[in-house]
């Protein structure tokens, strides 16, 4: 299965998959990261990293920004 991360300011990802898990329940190859105003950028690279590294199963990886 091909892996997705969405990346969005606020809580924007977080809302989005839980709208996507209401309709068709859990998805295990989805990893959400939320940016905030104040957030650290370095250290919000490095949980996008690690999230394309939770979501990867071996056919890739869709990155929405």
């Amino acid at each position: 299965m091909i892996g997705v991360v969405l990346v969005t300011h606020g809580r924007l990802a977080d809302e989005f998959r839980s709208a996507l898990e209401h309709v068709v329940g859990p998805q295990t190859h989805l990893e959400t990261i939320c940016i905030g105003p104040d957030d650290d950028m370095e250290r919000r690279r490095a949980d996008i990293i690690q999230a394309v590294d939770n979501v990867e199963a071996g056919e890739g990886v869709v990155l929405l920004t």
